[in-house]
Order: structure tokens, then C-alpha cells, then sequence
């Protein structure tokens, strides 16, 4: 996710009362797609047969089978605890042999631009460790499951890696036009880091390259990685650049946001058609 959508005030419901017993999908070896803004993630949803609706808690899980796939599709909404809080309860209910979280991000890595994509080999927070009078130091907090200290990087799953990297070439994705005429979208193994602050600062971008080797940033990834990690279900997060998460970053989201999305959204797509379970 790159930028809050406006807000539309909705009365809550009663935490735990809406369809508090919704049944799992009759699904096995479901995969489990994620994404931070409504628009990302029905853009899958359309794609769905033998579609079904659950309302879990107030949210609402979207399952199906997409391209012959069992999956289970939902908007986590942005930021950190909104993805990891959805990621924790799609877990608990639909028990995913898989995670794949997608949407847009921004570019932190000078050589990309709106309509690449990150495929993201790891992931980590960029806002967690300990704040030094010289600086912050990144440092993992401990798995509640293990009592451990979690690594400051996640990494993703090799088979969804290249699984992805295979899906990227035969998607057939939008090209990006440029002054001189269109050109394919760049498909990166890379770093996606994040936080929970939308980055439009140059100087704040390249720290993150600098410390951090980071590709691309957005702000849900490394907190659905998290739990992946210390549930051990295989993930992957991907990510198409919306804007070059600078000054102009608000500018060119805008501008770019559809662009990104189909992109994202026909790679996760191309994924099920190719995915032999």
C-alpha cells in the first residue's frame, strides 16, 4: 500500500459477534492472496468461481477458485496491525498452505519506475529497533511462539519465488509508456521494506537504500511476512511501483495507481494458472 484512501467513517461492528462462526472454506491446500486497498485486491476477486462470501469479525474473506486454484482472497486495509491482524485471522480460519501479499509500492531503488514490479526475496520494518543518538539500529523483536528473536529480514519462499519470476514473463503485463514510446516492465528480486509512514522524501528514500538495500517500500509487507515466518506457512510479497516514493510521490501514485495494480494483480493471476499442486 502506498497512500491512505480517504476515509468513510462506518459504524464498527460488535467485535466478535458478526458471523462469529463462519466456516472455513471446503477448500484443501487453499492459497491465500492479500492486498492493503480495495481496488488491488477486487480486481482478483472478479476472477473468482464457485465464489463464497465469510464475514469474520467485520471482515470479509472472498473464496473461490481462481484458474482451477482453491484461494481465499481479502483487503487487509493499510498499515502494519490492519495486514497482520487480517493475515492472523485468515490463518486461523481458512489454514493456508500459502500466503501471497500483492499491491502497489514505492520505488526506492533508482532503476525502477512506475509499472515494475519487486518480487520480494526478503522483507523487513524499517521503522522497528532501537533509537541511538546516531540513529536507528534495526533489530528483530521476539516470536511470542518461540520466545526467539526474530531475524531483521524475512525471507520468502523460493518455490513462490520463482513461481512468480515464471508467472512475470508469460503474464503479459501492461507496458509502460515513456517518452520514448512503451517498454516492458522490469521484473526485480529485491528487498521490500516497511513501515507504518508513507515515504515522499528523497532523503528518507535513500537512507533506505543505503541501510537497508531496499528495492521498494510500502507499508504492510514485513508485518504479513512476520507471521508467516513464525506460523512457518510459505509467503511471498509482491509489489508493483506506483511512484518513486519521493517529493512527487503522491502525484505519480495517483497517476500510476491502475497501471501498478493490474500489473500486480495479472502476475498473482498468472501464478494459479501455472501452480501445480
Amino acid at each position: 500500500m502506498r497512500a491512505v484512501e480517504p476515509a468513510n467513517p462506518v459504524k464498527a461492528p460488535a467485535f466478535g459477534v458478526e458471523d462469529a462462526k463462519a466456516e472455513p472454506v471446503k477448500f484443501e491446500g487453499v492459497t491465500a492472496i492479500l492486498g492493503a486497498f480495495r481496488a488491488e485486491v477486487t480486481l482478483l476477486q472478479d476472477e473468482l468461481a464457485e465464489r463464497q462470501e465469510h464475514n469474520i469479525e467485520g471482515i470479509k474473506f472472498a473464496a473461490g477458485k481462481m484458474n482451477g486454484k482453491p484461494v481465499v482472497i481479502v483487503w487487509t486495509g493499510v498499515g502494519k496491525v490492519n495486514a497482520a491482524m487480517t493475515t492472523t485471522l485468515l490463518i486461523e480460519h481458512f489454514k493456508p498452505r500459502e500466503v501471497i501479499f500483492t499491491g502497489i509500492a514505492g520505488g526506492v531503488n533508482p532503476e525502477l519506475h512506475p509499472g515494475d514490479i519487486v518480487i520480494a526475496e526478503k522483507t523487513a520494518h524499517h521503522d522497528m529497533g532501537t533509537v541511538w543518538p546516531e540513529g536507528l539500529f534495526f533489530k528483530g523483536v521476539k516470536n511470542r511462539l518461540t520466545n526467539l528473536e526474530n531475524p531483521v529480514f524475512f525471507r520468502a519462499d523460493e518455490r513462490l519465488l520463482k513461481l512468480a519470476e515464471r508467472a512475470a514473463s508469460k503474464a503479459g503485463l501492461m507496458k509502460i509508456e515513456t517518452v520514448d514510446g512503451p517498454r516492458e516492465p522490469r521484473i526485480l528480486r529485491g528487498v521490500v521494506v516497511t513501515g507504518d509512514v508513507f515515504v515522499a522524501s528523497e532523503k528518507k528514500r535513500q537512507d533506505l537504500r543505503r541501510r537497508l538495500d531496499a528495492d521498494a517500500v510500502e507499508m504492510e509487507g514485513a508485518a504479513v511476512a512476520q507471521i508467516c515466518y513464525q506460523r512457518k506457512i510459505p509467503h511471498v510479497v509482491i509489489r508493483s511501483i506506483s511512484d518513486k516514493a519521493d517529493a512527487g510521490a503522491v502525484v505519480d501514485k495517483q497517476m500510476f495507481y491502475i497501471l501498478a495494480a493490474q500489473n500486480s494483480s495479472s502476475l498473482v493471476s498468472e501464478m494459479m494458472l501455472l501452480a501445480g499442486f
